[in-house]
């Protein structure tokens, strides 16, 4: 039989190359070891938490930088849309412009009845063209006489007429859509001064010659 050997208590078994100590602390680590995850849990929330919003900050000023930029580029596109109207605009007014003393000549031409044979086909074409171009002619005689398209080159007083009339048009006038390129020079005639005048006068004379003879009748009786 084995003698026990009193005053000495059995130890639990501690494994090979470590002492009876180590089994201690590593018992007393493990409740630390399960609070320590949780916290960098929230650490790690709050940081991503931040780090979101500072992309939709980032999100939200590059989509205002985007939009004004697209309304920027959609104003230049229509300032250079307007100017390159202008620009065909004003090369157009000024080609028909040099074109006007050539219609002038076929004009005086027509009238004069020279109109005639391959002359006749290459101003109609040349007319057709200009026209084609956007180039319209005005001026009429017996329309009111306007100042901003009409130049009068004649001045004489009419007695049928109310008002400054175009009486006659020396050369006609041209315009391409709303810009005048030529006004019409006409002669104008305005009416007769005086001539109401005259009339209320004489009227107001007529009654007075009237009474004049019917109180000269008693006289001669």
């Amino acid at each position: 039989m084995t003698e026990e050997t009193p005053g000495f208590d059995e130890k639990p078994d501690v494994p090979s190359g470590a002492t009876p100590d180590d089994a201690e602390p590593q018992a007393a680590a493990s409740p630390e070891e399960g609070a320590a995850p949780a916290g960098d849990a929230n650490a790690q929330i709050a940081g991503l938490t931040a780090q979101l919003d500072q992309s939709r900050k980032a999100l939200e000023e590059r989509t205002a930088d985007l939009q004004r930029l697209q309304a920027e580029f959609q104003n230049y596109r229509r300032r250079v849309e307007r100017d390159r109207i202008t620009v065909k605009e004003i090369a157009i007014a000024n080609l028909l412009t040099e074109l006007l003393p050539v219609l002038d000549d076929i004009g005086r031409a027509r009238e004069h009845g020279e109109l005639l044979g391959g002359f006749k086909s290459v101003a109609e074409s040349l007319e057709t063209v200009a026209a084609k171009m956007g180039l319209q002619q005005f001026g009429k005689e017996g329309e009111p006489f306007d100042p901003t398209i009409h130049e009068a080159l004649m001045h004489s007083y009419a007695p049928d007429v109310t008002e400054t009339t175009c009486v006659a048009i020396l050369q006609p006038g041209y315009r391409f859509g709303e810009r005048t390129i030529r006004p019409a020079r006409v002669a104008v005639a305005e009416p007769q001064p005086g001539a109401q005048t005259v009339k209320a006068e004489g009227t107001d004379e007529a009654p007075a010659a009237g009474d004049d003879k019917e109180s000269g009748g008693p006289d001669e009786g």
